[in-house]
């Protein structure tokens, strides 16, 4: 009998919602699969990994301090090393998909693709849409992790992909909750804003900047930014001169921001395009009520379409900040909404959305 074997590839390890799950899934498998390897270049987060998992490093430290495209480039020699020496083994991608699909075909091994987020955020350019076309649909399989992202898929690049939503472990995110942390809004009458994401133009802070300008004048709030990223510099310069210095905190990446979370009244999500944003999850488990811009994908889909919290188009920072105000205005009715979404939270079961990834793959080993 053949000795089950998965190989994970995940180049670049980040510390954002991506990680998260490659975390959680990683390891729930390493358990229930006879060998489990994973190839990365980001040897800072190899505590993270069950000691079942065999890491695949870069010999040399240097590479958590390269660039994304660098570290792709010596995972893929990884893996073609893997292949060279493993027969029977199968593949499951978190990353640089296109190029791992590539390899696996011409070695003749299956792969997994999970898709982490909207094509929305990396199709625009004519020829990527093209060759993503071509090759996407050369997977055994395909992952995606909200049904609009499927939708979306199909209607790109005619893939059939399998929705498995992320795995949300309510139990840790309530117990680390629990963690002490001192307080971070200073006024107890304000109104408690926080936003959690990398400063990319992906997470789009910029338009919770915007919004928060217009309600300068206009309500009693304070907001807390929780992140890191090259766009923090620009945050904070536009706070300092829109005069938002005192109202709006920058706070850095932190591994447990749960009991930030716990302190504030509601959470804004800015980004202009996701997957399945797992902060909106953990926000609900908190039952943090949501404003959230209706982008693609996954928020419309956890909010139920606008009957579990309030949506608005993105990067339209006037319609945000009205938002604002219908929360403080309507909190009966908010709190319904609220209600509504987070006993909707059963779709996302650590459990049985776990099993999911080990019944796809063990289809294939």
């Amino acid at each position: 009998m053949k000795q089950k074997k998965l190989l994970i590839f995940m180049p670049s390890i980040e510390g954002g919602g991506v990680e998260k799950n490659l975390f959680i899934i990683s390891n729930f498998l390493a358990y229930k699969i006879n060998k489990v390897f994973l190839i990365t270049a980001s040897k800072k987060y190899k505590n993270k990994f069950n000691r079942k998992i065999d890491l695949i490093l870069p010999k040399l430290n240097i590479w958590d301090k390269l660039g994304r495209r660098v570290k792709y480039l010596i995972c893929l020699i990884l893996l073609i090393k893997k292949f060279i020496l493993e027969k029977n083994i199968v593949v499951l991608c978190f990353q640089a998909n296109i190029y791992c699909i590539i390899l696996c075909k011409i070695f003749n091994k299956k792969i997994i693709v999970r898709s982490n987020s909207s094509p929305t955020g990396w199709s625009k350019n004519f020829l990527k849409n093209l060759v993503f076309k071509a090759i996407l649909n050369r997977a055994d399989r395909i992952i995606v992790n909200s049904l609009e992202f499927k939708k979306e898929l199909k209607r790109r690049f005619q893939v059939n992909a399998k929705c498995i939503y992320n795995p949300l472990n309510s139990k840790e995110v309530i117990k680390k909750s629990k963690y002490f942390f001192p307080e971070i809004f200073k006024n107890k009458k304000s109104l408690k804003i926080i936003n959690i994401g990398r400063y990319t133009e992906q997470k789009d802070q910029m338009t919770l900047l915007k919004g928060l300008k217009v309600l300068d004048k206009k309500i009693d709030y304070e907001a807390v930014i929780i992140g890191k990223g090259f766009l923090k510099d620009r945050l904070i310069n536009y706070s300092q001169n829109n005069g938002l210095k005192n109202k709006i905190k920058f706070i850095n990446f932190i591994s447990n921001p749960y009991p930030l979370i716990k302190q504030a009244d509601i959470f804004v999500l800015s980004s202009a395009y996701e997957g399945l944003p797992n902060v909106l999850l953990e926000a609900l488990t908190l039952n943090k009520f949501i404003i959230s811009t209706n982008c693609p994908t996954g928020p419309k889909e956890i909010l139920l379409n606008g009957k579990g919290g309030l949506l608005f188009k993105v990067g339209n920072y006037k319609e945000l900040a009205n938002k604002i105000v219908y929360y403080l205005k309507n909190k009966k009715k908010c709190q319904t909404k609220l209600k509504n979404a987070h006993n909707q939270l059963y779709r996302f079961d650590y459990s049985s959305n776990l099993l999911k990834y080990l019944n796809l793959i063990n289809e294939l080993i």
